[in-house]
């Protein structure tokens, strides 16, 4: 195709390509009426073959829903998945016997990679208690140049951005933005790959410069990739200069400067998967510095948060039960997806000191938790907590307490009661630190950062329904009607004008499109305040891209 020809449809194509979008795939099937399941191979103790990628471009061009001539030139102008990077990132290998586990998390962590739209592995040749498996994946349009807006809480935000997920087909991400939002403008550079020294190694490098300051982070590491992946090793570094603001009933009453410096450094070991469970362990090093001053031309706190510097070992556990439940339709459209409804904990402890450059002796802690229930009517429900803080001196302080609940129900095949709750809290915060609601996280019909608090509440009730509409074969589409209610109490910048609970309903839009690398879902909502004060509209009107329904 001529270069001229080229700089007309690229642009075209990169508009209807990344309005929003999410990266799964449809399971192959496992086996013709000739060759057995993989719980039959691995009962049979079936030795693994050959191994055949079969990396395939954005579009089917035999699927006459997918032959025409817009979809021929997509394919044509990608480029597409090189078979090694998804041999890479196999967790099976010739020679080894057949494990449906490591066949089902293998399907998992491909679809990991945004990519890749569709994942099949399947058996194709079985002969002398030999396998031979055919990987097939299908890929995402990757390149992404495009112009975002959204509205929450009756603020804009806005950006340009070119981004490239897959470049040269060898799955490095190479991206720039520039954007625009309530707290800040400015330009932003990204680089990752997550397949460095090719294996494992994951690195990733973002650097920005902002209206108020600048950020920058680096990291190299080496995760747990698999449940029984048996070490881990890493580090990173990362710094920030901003205007920190404190809210209270939509407006900025205070800002401050914060400038912060963190870098970690670890390394784990695991024996691996056993009978359903993977315990992990890891030791490292941390260091945090955070500085704050007052801001030239600005309205100061009436107190800044004490400057502090905390140097550290830690130790961190991990406890993960390998059960994973596939389903459709819950965040995404029309889309298989992989719920952890295991057990899952994490707790990591630390010790600041003062010999070891810290302002102050400290525990540091944090840890979490979820775990995954299932009703015999088809409901779902996934429950978490977690908790951070620091100790010394004989009392804590900037503690943080959360629990969250989501439960789901499907109602037939295109639809789904869905719920959630959520409760926060702050013990012993420093002066600046707040719990914000409003439009901006999850009270729709009200403005961003309406009220704020040591505590927050938040409840969601929605009917979803996920049509079998999908334009274009691109855009699949989506709906919801919503009701929230929550609420944020107690501390110094507490709203009251309007401190009690606060309650909207609504409905809105979903639209996800399929074949593009960037996992958005586009939300379009109306929601209407109940209890809203005067200076409130009666309706606000939500457009904000998240990565899921």
């Amino acid at each position: 195709m001529a270069a001229a020809a080229r700089l007309v449809i690229l642009p075209f194509l990169a508009v209807l390509l990344a309005v929003a979008s999410l990266s799964v795939a449809a399971q192959g099937a496992g086996a013709d009426g000739a060759i057995p399941s993989f719980a039959q191979l691995e009962a049979a103790g079936a030795v693994i073959g050959e191994i055949r990628i079969n990396a395939q471009n954005i579009f089917d061009l035999d699927d006459p829903k997918e032959s025409a001539w817009f979809y021929r030139i997509a394919n044509q102008l990608h480029i597409g998945t090189r078979p090694s990077v998804v041999r890479r990132a196999l967790l099976f290998s010739s020679g080894e016997r057949v494990s449906l586990q490591v066949i089902e998390e293998t399907e998992r962590v491909l679809r990991g990679y945004d990519y890749l739209y569709d994942v099949s592995i399947r058996p194709i040749a079985y002969r002398d208690g030999i396998v031979d498996i055919e990987v097939s994946t299908r890929d995402t349009w990757t390149l992404q140049p495009g112009a975002s807006f959204s509205r929450g809480g009756g603020s804009n935000s806005s950006g340009i951005s070119l981004t490239e997920r897959n470049l040269f087909g060898t799955g490095v991400t190479l991206g720039y933005a520039n954007t625009s939002n309530v707290d800040r403008s400015g330009t932003e550079f990204e680089i990752a790959h997550n397949q460095v020294f090719g294996g494992w190694t994951a690195f990733h490098l973002n650097w920005a410069d902002y209206s108020d300051g600048s950020t920058q982070s680096i990291s190299l590491v080496r995760p747990f990739y698999a449940l029984d992946a048996r070490w881990a090793l890493g580090a990173s570094a990362a710094q920030f200069d901003r205007i920190d603001s404190v809210y209270t009933n939509d407006a900025i009453v205070s800002q401050f400067r914060h400038r912060q410096k963190s870098g970690e450094a670890f390394g784990g070991w695991s024996a691996g998967l056993i009978e359903g469970w993977v315990q992990r362990y890891s030791v490292g090093v941390g260091y945090t510095e955070d500085l704050y001053a007052n801001e030239p031309a600005t309205t100061p706190p009436a107190q800044l948060p004490p400057d502090q510097t905390l140097a550290y070992p830690f130790i961190r556990y991990e406890v993960i039960e390998d059960r994973y439940v596939k389903v459709v339709n819950r965040e995404k459209i029309g889309r298989p997806e992989f719920f952890a409804m295991g057990f899952n904990a994490r707790a990591q402890l630390g010790r600041s000191s003062t010999s070891f450059g810290s302002t102050q002796d400290l525990w540091l802690y944090s840890g979490s938790v979820s775990k995954g229930f299932s009703s015999v009517g088809g409901g779902d429900l996934i429950a978490g907590a977690s908790l951070s803080g620091q100790y010394g001196d004989g009392r804590g302080q900037r503690q943080f307490y959360g629990l969250k609940g989501q439960y789901y129900r499907p109602q037939g095949q295109r639809g789904l009661f869905y719920a959630s709750a959520a409760l926060d809290a702050l013990r012993n915060p420093f002066p600046t630190d707040q719990l914000l609601l409003g439009g901006d996280n999850g009270l729709r019909g009200y403005p961003m950062r309406y009220q704020s608090g040591d505590n927050r509440a938040l409840f969601t009730v929605e009917e979803r329904l996920y049509t079998d509409w999908y334009i274009f074969q691109l855009i699949r589409v989506g709906g919801a009607v919503f009701f929230d209610v929550g609420r944020a109490w107690v501390g110094p910048y507490e709203n009251l004008a309007n401190p009690g609970w606060l309650r909207d309903v609504g409905f809105g839009l979903r639209l996800a499109n399929d074949r593009s690398a960037s996992g958005n879902v586009l939300h379009l909502d109306v929601a209407f305040p109940l209890n809203a004060d005067p200076s409130i509209k009666q309706w606000q009107f939500v457009v904000k891209t998240y990565s899921s329904f």
